[in-house]
């Protein structure tokens, strides 16, 4: 008789580090809950995985890491604290969070995602993530905390994704947390009466660091696929722990649309691809579908809201089987009604593009042109270049140049700086290399 297949060796370094990007806000939140400090939590949590990466590979992998870790990050913590003569003062309700443990063999981390509202986990993790994106604090610290406490990245990664010096991050954390603990902000999900606004802030962060990711501000990459892969993870907890705010659901199928199409939008050489010239054999089909679905489930609650709406326009470029098929008046549609919803300069941009696709380049021109005059985005560096976009595309070369140059010098980001310069040599020679006259 045939033996049964055994399972493949798993590389216990790798095992470390998926499970820290997994499970370390996990362990990292219900020590906070247990003991008020977000350092101490997040030195016992790298502690345990720094035991793991020392013990797995000679000892081979525990039945279930995730349980280990939490045990493991508890009993760290446990002797931090007698180290700093406060064991009894903690030790009870240390000795209480045990039964965690217990529930942790027994269903396993990856199950605890879909466990009921009574999970401890559930409620620690929502509490973390409501705390930091807390109101009170600066944005830029609010994304830096998201990055460093939920997303289990590292101060220089997080510090090297926003192009920022390290010591600058740090200092970022620090304040952030001391805020915290000076200003008495709760470790607590909100009261239901401020649970839009709150979480109107959780979902803008979230938004932002994918937006980092996918087109990244500054720098020689225009996409930093780690960002994308964070915030996503991210959006997919918190669309686990609320899966009836239609908010949630309308990011995550935003991101997951967007990201379909990542890797198509930069070609061989590293260089900017529009959407128009993407290969779109190269999008994820299997994330469109998944966006898609997600997407659906947001739309049957019947609660719109700028997320949404952003991913029904993520959504109808992503069905276009070719450019030409793209519902321009349908995309222009919703742009409209976005600015109804989150009226804000970029979203009435974005409409200028769709109205000029689904109605000529003079009409879009004529949108962007008010904007300009109003000066609200005279340092966006995308407003001039669809005004350049358009001006060449309605033969204006001259002045259309003179955008290209001015879009060029506000960018920061080497990659869409090479574009631009690109399409100004267009302009300004011509597509046969010669002078226009």
């Amino acid at each position: 008789m045939a033996s049964a297949p055994t399972a493949p060796t798993q590389d216990p370094h790798q095992v470390v580090d998926r499970l820290f990007r997994e499970e370390s806000g996990r362990a990292v939140a219900t020590l906070i809950r247990v003991l008020g400090d977000f350092d101490l939590a997040e030195e016992a949590v790298q502690e345990a995985f720094v035991t793991a990466l020392e013990t797995w590979p000679t000892r081979g992998l525990p039945s279930n890491p995730g349980a280990w870790i939490a045990t493991t990050a508890r009993n760290r913590a446990i002797d931090r604290i007698r180290r700093r003569g406060r064991l009894a003062e903690k030790a009870e309700v240390l000795r209480r969070e045990a039964e965690i443990d217990a529930r942790l063999g027994a269903v396993g981390p990856e199950s605890l995602v879909e466990e009921d509202a009574m999970s401890p986990f559930r409620d620690d993790r929502l509490r973390l993530i409501f705390t930091c994106c807390h109101p009170a604090l600066a944005a830029d610290a609010r994304v830096a905390l998201t990055l460093r406490t939920l997303g289990g990245l590292t101060t220089p990664e997080i510090a090297r994704a926003f192009l920022v010096p390290e010591p600058t991050l740090a200092q970022r954390l620090v304040r952030a947390k001391r805020k915290i603990r000076a200003a008495g902000i709760p470790y607590r999900v909100p009261p239901e009466h401020l649970l839009p606004e709150r979480l109107d802030g959780v979902l803008r962060v979230l938004y932002l660091i994918f937006n980092e990711g996918y087109g990244s501000t500054a720098g020689d990459s225009l996409v930093r696929q780690e960002l994308c892969a964070e915030a996503i993870r991210l959006g997919r907890v918190l669309a686990t722990l609320m899966p009836d705010e239609a908010e949630v659901l309308g990011l995550l199928a935003l991101m997951l649309l967007h990201d379909a199409r990542r890797d198509a939008r930069v070609g061989p050489a590293g260089e900017l691809v529009l959407l128009e010239d993407q290969e779109r054999a190269r999008w994820d089909a299997e994330r469109i579908a998944e966006g898609r679905t997600v997407l659906g489930r947001a739309l049957r609650m019947r609660r719109p809201g700028q997320y949404q709406l952003q991913a029904a326009i993520a959504a109808l470029h992503d069905y276009a089987a070719t450019p030409e098929a793209t519902d321009w008046t349908q995309i222009a549609a919703l742009y409209a009604a976005l600015m109804e919803h989150a009226p804000s300069p970029v979203v009435e941009l974005n409409r200028a593009v769709a109205v000029a696709m689904a109605r000529g380049p003079e009409a879009g021109l004529a949108i962007a042109e008010r904007l300009a005059e109003r000066g609200e985005l005279v340092d966006y560096p995308y407003l001039h270049a669809v005004r350049a976009d358009l001006l060449r595309r309605l033969g204006r070369r001259s002045e259309a140049a003179e955008a290209y140059r001015r879009a060029g010098r506000l960018t920061a980001n080497t990659t869409e700086k090479a574009f631009l310069a690109r399409r100004l040599r267009e302009v300004t020679t011509g597509p046969d290399g010669l002078t226009p006259r």
